[in-house]
């Protein structure tokens, strides 16, 4: 009887935040292409391009862009869609990243209301490559979630769900 080699865990990154906006426009934020490269992306590998195909087994990708003009490309397939409440899609990295060729992730975002009317989302990103990849990804997510509180918080003061970045 041959004796199976134990599986690698590979990481897995959770995030909770709280955003002061509806559900409806944390939902749009993250299914709209005109809304997602508003925020996605580090503040400093911000997106220059975002496609959705919001339905399971749809496409989605995104291109990040540096300001040296170095260009990143990620892309999924969404694997559960329910509308404002959660979407579960497929992450990778096209080429080489960070510490070599990529790995199949997969991403969870849930949206539940706040009492006070803000929206708190629950997100995990699991099946991360190594802890340097996990590392990469909380300081890219954190960065990108920082960008997201900014951007709605300008769509909500100019009135407007397409201000810009």
């Amino acid at each position: 009887m041959a004796i199976e080699a134990p599986s690698i865990l590979r990481p897995t990154l959770r995030m909770q935040r709280v955003f002061d906006a509806p559900r409806a426009l944390l939902w749009a934020a993250w299914t709209k292409p005109e809304m997602l490269v508003r925020w996605l992306g580090p503040v400093d590998w911000p997106a220059i391009s975002a496609s959705c195909d919001l339905r399971v087994g749809g496409r989605w990708s995104a291109t990040l862009q540096s300001a040296s003009g170095k260009q990143l490309h990620q892309h999924g397939v969404y694997l559960e869609v329910v509308p404002e409440e959660r979407l579960v899609f497929t992450f990778k990295w096209k080429g080489n990243h960070e510490d070599g060729p990529p790995v199949d992730t997969q991403v969870t975002v849930a949206l539940s209301d706040s009492a006070d009317g803000s929206t708190q989302l629950d997100f995990t990103h699991a099946e991360l490559k190594s802890p340097h990849s996990l590392a990469g990804h909380r300081q890219g997510w954190t960065s990108s979630f920082a960008r997201l509180d900014v951007w709605l918080s300008q769509a909500a003061n100019a009135g407007s769900l397409t201000s810009p970045r």
